[in-house]
């Protein structure tokens, strides 16, 4: 049992997950395509060890009780496998705000997962360290791999994981994530997903996701940018179009989410190669092409709501760090 240290990114997804065959097992109704993003990330540092009576558990310097309870929950699982009954200590930051749609559950549970594991004595293959992840938070098992990322939705847990389609230097694509604002989701995503089978637009959904996953793989693999940001563009509008029409309603776009939208519209009629996506949040995901993305930050620079700026490249899998939290 050693003190671990795990660094996780977020991600981006370009085909998104919403909605769950088993709330248990956190097993998704459709697979997704993502990428990690290398300035978005989660540190997070696990210790058990018979010192602690306890499990002590720090979240950018908080003690949040239901948070708490999801990471002693998992740290259960980890120990389960581990065979142990020692207690542990998990002190955690972000470099980006919480619970704003950015995805911070995600990386999260990937740092949790892996500085747990190891230093609960186990060694896991990576697809069993998303796997694992994924009982904690669905697309925090597409944060375990590196680049761009596939999660296959599978039947049963083992067969339910995510792996990188392509590397990090695939492809110069860049996403410039837009902070409107720090506050916090009124209604989870967790809870939201419960929701999605209210939706009268689920079921077409559903028919049409195995074909937008084949088309966003073949997108990114020829580099085709105009019609990669159609879709992507396009997935987005139609997850909110379920979220809006699911009962009760899930609104969660501010005025400043629109006029985002908007203005990057406007930007592409003008000739500004820029798509945008959005998770279940207020913030914008603006997608463009690396040589676009200085021109895409200026023009964001000029709109008052913009809190933040975060140009992200495709990022790394979780992986260790030497730099401990205490």
């Amino acid at each position: 049992m050693k003190k671990t240290t795990a660094i996780a990114p977020t991600n981006i997804a370009f085909i998104k997950y919403w909605g769950r065959k088993d709330e248990v097992l956190r097993l998704p109704v459709n697979g997704s395509i993502s990428m990690n993003l290398d300035d978005l990330f989660t540190k997070t540092t696990v210790e058990f060890d018979p010192k602690y009576s306890k499990d002590e558990v720090n979240i950018n310097g908080k003690e949040n009780e239901k948070e708490k309870e999801r990471v002693i929950k998992h740290l259960d699982r980890i120990r389960v496998l581990a065979d142990s009954g020692l207690k542990a200590k998990v002190v955690s930051i972000n470099n980006f705000p919480s619970s704003t749609g950015l995805s911070s559950s995600a990386s999260g549970f990937a740092a949790l997962t892996l500085a747990a594991v190891i230093s609960a004595g186990l060694n896991l293959s990576e697809r069993d360290l998303s796997i694992l992840a994924r009982q904690g938070s669905g697309s925090s098992c597409r944060s375990i791999p590196s680049g761009f990322v596939e999660w296959v939705d599978g039947d049963t847990s083992e067969t339910s994981y995510a792996h990188s389609i392509f590397p990090v230097n695939h492809w110069d694509i860049m996403d410039i994530v837009a902070i409107i604002g720090d506050e916090k989701k009124q209604t989870s995503s967790s809870e939201g997903q419960k929701r999605t089978g209210t939706s009268p637009f689920m079921h077409t959904r559903l028919n049409l996701i195995s074909k937008k996953i084949n088309l966003c793989k073949k997108y990114i693999e020829e580099k085709n940018f105009p019609l990669f940001g159609e879709l992507v563009e396009s997935e987005a509008l139609e997850l909110h179009a379920v979220m809006l029409t699911s009962r009760p309603a899930l609104i969660y776009w501010r005025p400043a989410t629109i006029i985002i939208m908007k203005e990057v519209q406007r930007w592409r009629k003008e000739g500004l190669r820029v798509f945008f996506t959005i998770n279940t949040g207020q913030d914008v995901h603006l997608i463009c092409e690396k040589r676009d993305a200085k021109a895409v930050i200026q023009e964001l620079k000029k709109i008052s709501q913009v809190k933040k700026i975060i140009p992200n490249n495709p990022g790394y899998g979780t992986r260790i760090s030497e730099e401990h939290l205490f």
